[in-house]
């Protein structure tokens, strides 16, 4: 039986989006191909790789992508995980389903390095929680 592909898209493919790509990876990748990418892809954020290795989850490979890379890919779903992304979701010709949760933007996250820390493992946690119960 051949994997489902996923694509998680956020506006930067820099936190939310690299989050679920990683997450659903790490805990269903033996029944998905899991990918992300960004409207205005920009980089990775740091936060993001660092509470992600709290959980021995290397994204060392990670890097952004565009949207665009994937508009010819046979995807089963699309995620979009922001809501401007979901606003200027480009239309995949592969795509099959369409899903759409908001989660806060880790960018936006100020103070000192242990409060966004926190800020970005809840967001981690609530992707996570969203996934198990899509996918898992």
């Amino acid at each position: 039986m051949s994997k489902q592909k996923v694509l998680f898209l956020c506006t930067h493919n820099s936190a939310r989006s690299q989050l679920g790509e990683a997450l659903l990876r790490h805990f269903y990748g033996d029944r998905y191909e899991a990918y992300s990418a960004g409207v205005e892809p920009g980089s990775l954020n740091p936060y993001v790789v660092m509470v992600m290795e709290e959980m021995d989850v290397d994204m060392s490979s990670h890097r952004a992508k565009s949207a665009d890379e994937f508009k010819d890919a046979e995807l089963d779903h699309i995620v979009t995980v922001c809501d401007n992304a979901n606003e200027i979701c480009p239309f995949f010709a592969g795509g099959k389903n369409y899903f759409h949760e908001s989660f806060p933007d880790p960018s936006t996250f100020t103070g000192r390095d242990e409060e966004i820390l926190a800020r970005v493992r809840y967001v981690r946690d609530e992707i996570k929680a969203w996934i198990d119960k899509n996918f898992g």
